[in-house]
């Protein structure tokens, strides 16, 4: 059987697949696109060569980066989601019924319509009325908005590369400006596990510009490190408070998870004083 074997340009350790179909090869203008079928995880979506989303598991992410935060905001109806071309985050968004409008920024269209096609479960939601996509960069688009959006979800692939320019302090700054006083920002920070002192410097750069910031995390089967972050800034409000009672349908994320994900917040000092040793 044929293997693939991922290339990760931040994991220790490389992942390898059995592959027992390849649906796709496609290069867009901003990265090599492939979907492969994995006898346990189903459709895997690929791009430059590292793991995205898989049909098993891709529900763990997409849940915990957009209701933890979706949750924490009083009445959310202005939602930004900036990358996350296979549509899973816009999904979960439009579970929530004060939702009026989202603004679905992904750099790359050719993800988008790779995703309509081998991944129409998570996909579903992205040609919803509510929603409007632009293919721009999304550090762009939010220095357009003036302090009239509820929540920005950023779905983006490592930090490397184009996606770069979402992980630096006027991105943070600009994404500050753009919230409405409730709002909220989140977005992946990479793996306790491995890249450590990536999520601590994420969480300094975002204590520069946002009042409150507070880290969570989730397993992902399929992501380098396994224990993945989540790094939320705010305005003003705990996103560890749920202002909204639980009431969508969901397979992981729950009001018992949001209120055990966020990081203990003795640990989460140790974190930030990198007394943590492994």
């Amino acid at each position: 059987m044929i293997k693939f074997f991922e290339k990760d340009p931040y994991s220790p350790i490389q992942y390898v697949y059995e592959v027992s179909n390849i649906l796709h090869q496609s290069k867009s203008a901003f990265q090599e696109i492939m979907v492969i079928e994995n006898p346990h995880f189903g459709k895997m979506l690929i791009l430059d060569g590292v793991v995205q989303i898989t049909e098993r598991d891709e529900l763990f992410y997409h849940e915990m980066l957009t209701h933890v935060v979706l949750h924490a905001h009083p009445n959310p109806k202005q939602v930004v989601v900036i990358g996350g071309g296979d549509g899973g985050i816009v999904r979960e968004v439009l579970k929530h019924k004060t939702v009026e409008k989202v603004h679905f920024i992904e750099i790359d269209e050719e993800v988008i319509n790779v995703s309509r096609t081998f991944f129409p479960g998570v996909a579903c939601g992205v040609d919803d009325p509510r929603v409007e996509i632009k293919c721009m960069d999304g550090a762009e688009f939010v220095k357009s908005r003036k302090g009239d959006i509820d929540a920005i979800l950023v779905d983006s692939t490592d930090i490397i590369g184009f996606a770069k320019s979402l992980f630096t302090v006027e991105f943070f700054k600009t994404c500050k400006e753009c919230l409405a006083e409730d709002g909220l920002f989140v977005s992946l920070s990479e793996s306790l596990h491995f890249h450590k002192e990536m999520v601590i410097e994420v969480q300094e750069e975002m204590k520069k510009i946002f009042p409150v910031v507070d880290l969570y995390t989730a397993p992902i089967a399929t992501y380098a490190g396994n224990w993945w972050t989540f790094s939320v800034g705010s305005r003003k409000l705990s996103p560890r408070e749920m202002r909204r009672e639980y009431a969508i349908e969901t397979t992981y994320y729950s009001d018992e998870i949001h209120n055990q994900c966020f990081m203990p917040p003795r640990m989460y000092e140790k974190l930030m004083k990198k007394e943590l040793k492994w």
